[in-house]
């Protein structure tokens, strides 16, 4: 594997559709208090890391650094990446308690240019996969920065229940079922998302792709991973009194919302 040097200098970076929405999500995820992430995401992984104090981890596409925070909180040495330069000002702004731990970068995740070879021990990316188009080259980036043995832990929407617009709740009032109908599976998509349902004024959008499982497999092989594990986890939510309350709840726990890898280099 050739070599990448570590510089100083940062690379050139485009638009993603996640600065125009960072000011929107750091507030669903600061104070909403009962977030798929607060509830779900970061226990799993917290789980699946373990003993992380003096760990090197990279959070790629961390976002406005809401797990890099807690994982530099657990004694862990944290980088974290993300293209979008209004989320990674509100990690800097709020980064206040690790400021010799944890140091954040602009950056496309598939130009991890701040990071040596070989020196992470974890790479971990929440929910964010499927929102890089440069899938390859951002596996290969992960590759190269860990560790031999080092691992690499992705969570995902599920991408066999919720392809955006092709698969969806549903009720079958006959038998009294909820379930989830799905449309499309195996073909790829980039698709629009409209991160406000329900809402006329100061719609936000963002941009998905939606990828079957073997297609992640095979990326994930070709860029020298080896699968090491594979969960699936559903939703903590439960439905208020009302005759779908038992369909819903057992559906939920039934079809599971998202989908974590871990994979060793």
């Amino acid at each position: 594997m050739n070599k990448k040097p570590f510089t100083k200098k940062p690379p050139s970076t485009s638009e993603t559709s996640w600065g125009s929405v960072a000011s929107w999500y750091d507030k669903h995820l600061e104070t909403s208090g009962d977030t798929y992430h607060e509830k779900v995401v970061y226990p799993n992984l917290l789980r699946l890391l373990g003993d992380i104090k003096g760990k090197h981890i990279l959070d790629l596409a961390c976002g406005q650094g809401q797990f890099s925070e807690i994982i530099a909180g657990f004694g862990a040495k944290v980088t974290g990446i993300d293209i979008a330069k209004e989320l990674i000002a509100i990690a800097e702004k709020n980064n206040i308690d690790h400021k010799f731990s944890l140091h954040y970068f602009v950056s496309p995740s598939d130009d991890l240019y701040m990071v040596k070879d070989k020196t992470q021990d974890f790479v971990v990316c929440i929910l964010a996969l499927q929102n890089i188009e440069k899938l390859q080259d951002t596996l290969k980036e992960a590759s190269r920065v860990l560790k031999d043995g080092g691992k690499f832990l992705c969570v995902i929407n599920h991408p066999a229940f919720r392809n955006p617009t092709h698969t969806h709740w549903d009720y079958d009032e006959r038998q009294g079922k909820q379930y989830r109908r799905v449309e499309e599976y195996l073909s790829e998509s980039k698709i629009k998302i409209d991160m406000t349902p329900g809402s006329f004024k100061d719609k936000k959008y963002t941009v998905s792709f939606h990828r079957p499982l073997q297609l992640y497999v095979k990326l994930l092989s070709k860029a020298g991973f080896a699968i090491t594990r594979l969960e699936e986890w559903e939703s903590h939510k439960e439905s208020g009194k009302g005759t779908r309350q038992k369909s819903e709840n057992k559906a939920r726990k039934e079809i599971p919302l998202f989908m974590c890898l871990e994979v060793r280099k």
